[in-house]
């Protein structure tokens, strides 16, 4: 277990690292004018998108930080039902959609974080493709040069 704590933490900070430069590397090569011509631009912003989706994700699921019920009662004021949360002990662990609600009404998890997580899965996937496909046209192009 140790090892893979060992092999982890480099391994998250490369990405975090990777991450962060292909988001400037997509803003610049947006700004010149440069993406037209690389399909690279897609992968480094579909890695950026990817790092803003996990950001987002990480920001709703940890919502409720270590105590939900103190969490509720002193930090957002409003009255903790641990009876709802015993009928629906799935809802704080699921993956999506991320809820961690205190009772019927109130969910730790902010209203922006669902929607998010949801535009910026899709668009990831979307870069992904469209770096895909313009590798293909680039190299059906240039062997119809040759």
């Amino acid at each position: 277990m140790e090892l893979v704590a060992l092999l982890a933490v480099p391994a998250l900070t490369a990405w975090c690292v990777w991450s962060v430069r292909s988001a400037f590397i997509a803003v610049k090569w947006l700004l010149t004018g440069v993406w037209r011509d690389r399909p690279r631009w897609w992968v480094h912003l579909a890695s950026a998108l990817l790092a803003a989706d996990v950001v987002v994700w990480l920001r709703g699921a940890f919502s409720g930080g270590l105590n939900t019920e103190k969490m509720c009662r002193f930090a957002h004021h409003t009255v903790y039902d641990r009876s709802y949360r015993e009928r629906h002990p799935d809802e704080p662990g699921r993956l999506f959609p991320l809820h961690n609600k205190c009772n019927e009404y109130y969910d730790l998890v902010p209203a922006w974080v669902n929607p998010t997580v949801g535009v910026l899965t899709v668009c990831t996937v979307a870069a992904l493709c469209v770096a895909v496909w313009s590798v293909l046209v680039r190299r059906k192009r240039h062997e119809g040069i040759h």
